[in-house]
């Protein structure tokens, strides 16, 4: 048991622990170590991950500080509750932590660190304080049952040796057995050490005996939730090291206890659990277990426990595993458990106030990892660390694998972390100390317990609209998460400590502001009249969420440019506004506040604008290039944009253009422009091959080709002589040519012989009068021989 621990901070007399005599031991609570631990399997989630968490429970407003364990070299691990004294030989792994305040410890930093995960992926869930049965205290006692002299490894220092020298889980499992049987156990607890390939289930049964269970191969399919009980039974093949590691006398040691216990009339499988447990594990145990198995929908039959006037007295069959009845396990249900109160069920808290609960007011800290299976290890599990307690409470994720750095003004570190704001004691639930915000210390920590301590103690009023707003920012974190994570899976190896530090620091500041804005609000409404209900000034009751989200993965993403003005082409002095259009692509509405927008000169690299739209210089004559860079002011990533080019030409005058142009015909434009300055000739936006027109000084004097004009639609058209510095335009019409042209053109073959060309209009006219007088003088002829005759 952790008896220490719990006497140490109860007789501190200042700042100094007093020897805690058995008199006082025995006037501790019963429920003094209560906390619970969770393990959903795979094949259960929705998800496919795996979920371990566990909750703490101590005192009201006990302190704890999250923090990072720097690699230490050939370190000893010693305890201040035994005389466990180990050195590992070589250097540690980094770790993240969940450790007591120094205060507690005569300023020890290495207290209780209860849960994190090292730079190698490997993550610890501890420790769930158990129990053992009378027959095997005295067989085999833990090392805390002798006061005078008190050993064995034990909650203190477990955690920091498993993270800190530990490569896998399998191997945290077999380091943490083989100490064990050199140096004994101080109590019995059950530790969850897990990877992304394994999470094994570790039990500290009594003085030298262990057992530890692989439940990724055991129960995929299951859910556990035990709370302090050293008698859940599981069955399992303890000779299959792939499912079982154990110490090596385990069953011998029942044995001789007399507390050996079967599944099988033939004696071949062991129940650990009744060998070794107490088969009374108290009210409040009992009913946590219950309210645990109603949670994930698997109710206890009413002839399996016995219901007192504090709760659940008795479970005749105690499991460490079960099926859940429900499928689709989600992370927030997960997180749900750590604070359930047995809401809508026989075991409800809520309505019976002496029934204790998992989610209560002597929670001090919670977690819950989730562990991708599979996935690389530095990025496979996310640890969520709900600082403080649980019920009224907010999980903040991390990479904590690849965590290097944390903001020390949420997060205090052990030696800048000040205890005033507890108040008189932290056995004491006080509200006086929740309401001053005089001696803060800006923790994340302290504003969980102050939202906690009001609501708790003010349920009535505070319980429903706190738990609703809290539940409404934790789904946005869930959800935020995944798009960080998307980016995350994306970002090189090398990248990913500087994406997790800066992940968890926004995520952390978000949750702060949000919980403290929450917190100032309720001390205002608990001094005031109260004449109205509670309500958070960001919640809106029409979408049943926050007014203004929480902008988390707001961190993760480069802005997304959607749009950009095209090049274009103006004359002097024409106005010209360039745009640009872009989001922030998190999928967070209004996030879209966070992005800034800088125009800049591509030739001379100056800025020329800091907005979305920017009205460029037509004064000159030329082609400038234009782009424009998008920020995201909250991650720092930044998206440049395709180049926009703007030309402004001189807009020269044509002295000498047609408005009708025959097809065939040759037609002459002249642009004022020096013919020097020629560059080409383009019709309809089209270049003209230099074959089909000639061109010429005389400002600058171009003529189409009747060849060219022969192959031009019928309509309008426009015509540009381009020059290097503009350009002179002019509209025309092609006409075909004439119909009596036309026709003139192509003869009847009896008349061809002898009609002129039909190029030549005088000819034709000529032609036609000398055939006339031919005529004439025919006439005259015949007659004058008629009269001769």
């Amino acid at each position: 048991m952790i008896a220490t621990k719990k006497g140490y901070s109860l007789l501190k007399t200042a700042g100094k622990a007093v020897t805690l005599g058995a008199a006082v031991l025995m006037a501790l609570p019963i429920d003094a170590l209560a906390c619970t631990q969770v393990y959903v399997g795979p094949k259960v989630t929705d998800s496919g991950n795996v979920y371990v968490g566990r909750t703490e429970d101590y005192n009201p407003r006990h302190g704890k500080v999250f923090g990072i364990q720097e690699p230490r070299t050939n370190p000893t691990f010693t305890s201040d509750e035994s005389n466990f004294s180990w050195t590992y030989t070589g250097t540690t792994h980094r770790h993240t932590y969940v450790r007591d305040l120094a205060g507690d410890w005569g300023g020890r930093h290495d207290a209780y660190s209860e849960a994190g995960t090292n730079d190698v992926g490997v993550s610890v869930s501890a420790t769930l304080t158990t129990d053992y049965n009378g027959a095997m205290k005295a067989a085999d006692p833990c090392g805390s049952e002798d006061q005078n002299n008190p050993s064995g490894i034990g909650e203190y220092t477990v955690t920091d040796v498993l993270l800190g020298c530990s490569s896998n889980a399998r191997e945290g499992v077999k380091l943490l057995g083989s100490i064990i049987d050199a140096h004994g156990n101080y109590d019995c607890n059950q530790i969850i050490i897990t990877d992304n390939s394994e999470t094994w289930v570790f039990m500290q049964l009594s003085g030298h005996q262990w057992c530890a269970v692989n439940l990724t191969v055991a129960a995929p399919d299951q859910v556990s939730v035990n709370p302090n009980m050293g008698n859940l039974k599981f069955k399992v093949d303890l000779n299959d090291e792939n499912v079982c590691i154990h110490s090596a006398n385990l069953e011998k040691t029942a044995k001789d206890a007399g507390t050996a216990t079967y599944f099988d009339a033939e004696k071949k499988q062991l129940d650990v659990a009744t060998s070794y447990g107490n088969p009374n594990s108290g009210t409040g145990q009992y009913t946590r277990y219950a309210q645990g198995h109603a949670h994930f929908g698997d109710m206890l039959s009413k002839d399996n426990y016995v219901m007192g006037t504090q709760g659940v007295t008795k479970v005749h069959d105690t499991q460490l595993l079960f099926t859940p009845g429900k499928t689709g396990v989600t992370l927030m249900d997960s997180m749900k458990a750590l604070c359930a109160r047995g809401q809508g069920t026989g075991f409800d808290a809520n309505t019976n106030n002496g029934f204790y609960s998992i989610g209560n007011n002597r929670n001090v800290e919670g977690h819950m990892f989730q562990i991708r299976q599979g996935m690389s290890a530095d990025i496979a599990t996310i640890q969520w660390e709900n600082l403080s307690r649980v019920e009224f409470g907010l999980f903040v994720p991390s990479y904590s694998a690849l965590l290097s750095e944390i903001d020390t003004n949420i997060y205090p570190t052990l030696d800048k972390f000040t205890d005033e704001h507890t108040g008189g004691s932290e056995r004491n639930d006080s509200v006086a100390a929740a309401m001053d915000a005089s001696n803060e210390n800006g923790s994340l920590d302290y504003v969980i317990m102050d939202i906690n301590t009001l609501a708790y103690n003010n349920r009535a009023d505070l319980a429903k609209p706190v738990r609703m707003y809290l539940d409404a920012l934790q789904k946005q974190l869930i959800a935020q998460q995944n798009v960080v994570d998307a980016v995350m899976q994306a970002t090189p190896a090398a990248e990913r400590t500087a994406f997790a530090n800066a992940a968890h620091k926004q995520a952390s500041a978000q949750a702060y502001a949000k919980t403290y804005g929450l917190l100032t609000e309720m001390r205002t409404w608990l001094k005031g009249d109260k004449s109205s209900a509670f309500v958070p000034s960001d919640w809106d009751a029409n979408t049943n969420d926050t007014k203004v989200p929480i902008y988390y993965a707001t961190v993760a993403v480069a802005p997304a440019i959607t749009s950009i003005s095209d090049s274009t082409t103006v004359k002097v002095d024409e106005t010209v506004e360039l745009k640009v259009e872009a989001n922030i692509p998190d999928s967070v509405k209004g996030s879209d506040q966070f992005m800034s927008i800088e125009w800049f000169n591509k030739t001379t690299g100056a800025k020329v604008a800091d907005a979305d739209t920017v009205k460029v210089d037509t004064s000159k004559t030329g082609a400038t290039e234009y782009y424009a860079i998008v920020t995201n002011t909250v991650s720092g990533k930044k998206t440049t944009s395709d180049t926009v080019t703007v030309t402004v030409e001189a807009q020269y005058k044509m002295e000498k253009a047609p408005t009708q142009v025959t097809q065939g015909k040759d037609a002459n434009f002249v642009s004022e422009a020096d013919f020097n300055k020629f560059v080409e000739v383009r019709v309809d936006d089209t270049v003209v091959d230099p074959s089909n027109y000639t061109a010429k000084s005389g400002s600058t004097d171009v003529t189409l080709k009747g060849s060219y004009t022969k192959t031009l639609a019928a309509g309008e058209h426009t015509l540009d002589i381009i020059s290097n510095d503009g350009k002179a335009r002019s509209k025309f019409t092609v006409v075909k040519a004439s119909s009596q042209t036309t026709n003139a053109a192509k003869p009847s073959k009896k008349n061809a012989g002898h009609l002129p060309k039909t190029s030549d209009n005088t000819n034709v006219a000529v032609a036609s009068a000398m055939g006339i007088a031919g005529i004439a003088l025919s006439l005259v002829a015949v007659d004058r021989k008629r009269k001769n005759n």
